[in-house]
């Protein structure tokens, strides 16, 4: 094993330097993980490129990854649950298992959580080190990149479970990035008769149609004009304002709308939408990551059997695969909207 390791490291917003830092050291109950594949999360951009957006510096950011167990420390060893060599995918998101929402198993509302990439170091780096309750060991034969999505698939899976979606729903998705892309397809697999993906980008729509989009629009007024009497369900994953106001004003009487996108400035309803908020009785739902009891969830089981099972597209999503060496230019560039992608990977292992 090597003593020394290439991260990419964020000394302050928008420095993002590719240099040699030590190969950490796993604990009694961790295993070291040789990073196979590392998407970047919309979440990642501000977080890397704003200032406020680290909780502190430096730090190695990244958290949608999979990787392989290279080592174990003594306690997980001896429990013979992962072997080296298994082919992990690593749930993000590290509970308390204290407060009130873990003790209830609603993991994703835990109030003392730590995180990878965010809170503690994450997987833009050749090795990271990650507790035992955190390795979801995969079938040997599943692609390591099929294996880093799977947080992603796991997070749109939430939030269609947030509402009643029944098989003969109509069902829009708003935002058609990776997050997007897995609800339409997991409102396919639910039955839904039909599926409108909205997005600006029409790369991104034709992507859409790829994961079983019934209809496309690529502006609020072709989305208005196929709405008729509006949709059973709406899945909101860009997070800006424009489109939350949208997915409110889409909803049919008696709709849901699923909000999982995260905005980065105020959202204000008009009083046409509240009333159409009102007037429909209409339920609002947040969405906030994508873990539940037994940890990480069925939502990880469920999308992890059905990449699998190749029920779960996955690879038509991938616009990029990049060394470490890309990825401070490659984050500049996705903040400043100046390269289009739908997930990129890093393959920090790869030259």
């Amino acid at each position: 094993m090597p003593d020394t390791m290439r991260a990419a490291v964020l000394h302050a917003p928008g420095d993002i330097r590719v240099e040699e830092v030590p190969v950490p050291e796993p604990g009694p109950n961790d295993a070291l993980v040789r990073v196979a594949a590392c998407g970047v999360c919309g979440s990642d951009i501000p977080r890397m490129l704003r200032p406020g957006g680290s909780y502190h510096l430096p730090l190695i950011c990244g958290h949608e990854f999979s990787g392989h167990v290279v080592a174990l420390g003594d306690e997980l060893a001896a429990a013979g649950t992962v072997q080296v060599g298994d082919l992990v995918t690593v749930p993000p998101l590290i509970p308390c298992e204290k407060c009130g929402p873990c003790q209830q198993g609603n993991f994703s509302l835990c109030e003392d959580y730590d995180y990878f990439g965010s809170r503690r170091p994450g997987a833009y780096a050749q090795y990271a080190t990650v507790p035992a309750r955190n390795l979801m060991v995969l079938p040997a034969d599943l692609d390591p990149r099929a294996a880093a999505m799977l947080d992603p698939a796991a997070i749109a899976l939430h939030a269609v479970w947030r509402t009643r979606l029944r098989s003969g729903h109509r069902v829009a998705v708003v935002g058609a990035g990776p997050i997007g892309l897995f609800a339409v397809q997991w409102a396919r697999i639910a039955g839904a008769a039909e599926v409108l993906a909205i997005d600006l980008n029409e790369q991104k729509t034709a992507m859409a149609r790829e994961a079983g989009a019934t209809h496309t629009a690529a502006s609020p007024e072709e989305a208005r004009e196929l709405a008729g009497a509006g949709y059973d369900v709406i899945i909101e994953s860009a997070g800006v304002p424009p489109t939350i106001e949208q997915a409110v004003t889409l909803t049919a009487r008696h709709g849901e709308a699923v909000f999982i996108g995260i905005p980065h400035d105020p959202v204000v309803l008009p009083k046409s939408a509240f009333g159409h908020f009102l007037r429909r009785e209409v339920t609002l739902h947040g969405a906030w990551n994508s873990f539940s009891a037994p940890f990480p969830g069925d939502e990880w089981r469920t999308a992890a059997r059905a990449m699998a099972s190749g029920a779960l597209a996955w690879k038509f999503m991938i616009t990029h695969e990049l060394g470490l060496d890309a990825l401070p230019g490659t984050m500049h560039q996705l903040g400043d909207r100046s390269v289009f992608s739908s997930k990129v990977l890093f393959l920090p292992n790869e030259d």
